[in-house]
């Protein structure tokens, strides 16, 4: 869904209320409460701005380590990924993730995820089911905590999953889909649009120009 446009949707099931509106960004919003009063709002990323630098980082991760930026890149790149446990749209295609980075990895990307959301009202985003689906899914790259949401804030992260993927020379080069994937997983055998520009970003430097946004739930902020 590329174009400059925003779309929300606000359905309030006791009213039958809907609000929807249209700004000049890259960003496609959709929002509804359900009867518990909880949004849900599902969200797509802005696009590429190529060339902007990766923002530094020192967050602790759940294999007992820090990490940082310059610990996390590999020799022909680095992928950045914010991601959580409860989820829908990570959850559909975590096993794909996970692929994806080993092939990276082979490739010399370096490849690092972040958990930036308030898990106050998401207890499946806390430390400790973080320390648990790590270890569950073998994750072959660090898993972070990024408890003050500042490195979420740093990057630009809107969604979950948030994808980052930068040259050798830490510049960006993605900030696309994994693929068509949505709530739930897209065919076996749809294109891995994700691997394929970190592949192009690892042989020559260079992202696709022609890039289809993530879309998943928009980052839990901390209230202010």
């Amino acid at each position: 869904m590329v174009g400059d446009f925003r779309w929300k949707r606000e359905f309030m099931p006791r009213s039958g209320q809907v609000r929807a509106e249209e700004t000049s960004v890259h960003r496609t919003i959709i929002s509804f409460t359900h009867p518990l009063d909880l949004t849900v709002v599902s969200t797509a990323t802005p696009l590429c701005a190529f060339g902007t630098p990766a923002p530094d980082f020192d967050l602790p991760g759940t294999d007992g380590q820090r990490h940082t930026l310059a610990s996390c890149r590999g020799p022909n790149g680095l992928l950045v990924m914010f991601i959580c446990n409860h989820c829908p749209y990570v959850k559909a295609v975590l096993d794909r993730i996970i692929r994806d980075a080993r092939d990276l990895t082979a490739l010399g990307i370096g490849c690092v995820a972040i958990m930036s959301n308030d898990p106050s009202d998401y207890p499946e985003d806390g430390w400790d089911e973080m320390v648990r689906i790590a270890q569950e899914k073998a994750f072959p790259f660090p898993y972070l905590l990024d408890a003050d949401q500042s490195v979420a804030r740093a990057y630009g992260a809107v969604c979950t999953p948030d994808f980052f993927g930068y040259n050798a020379s830490l510049g960006l080069q993605y900030r696309g889909r994994l693929d068509a994937s949505r709530k739930e997983a897209a065919p076996a055998d749809a294109p891995r649009d994700l691997f394929e520009a970190m592949r192009l970003v690892a042989e020559t430097g260079q992202g696709p120009r022609e890039q289809i946004p993530s879309i998943g739930c928009s980052i839990k902020w901390r209230s202010t």
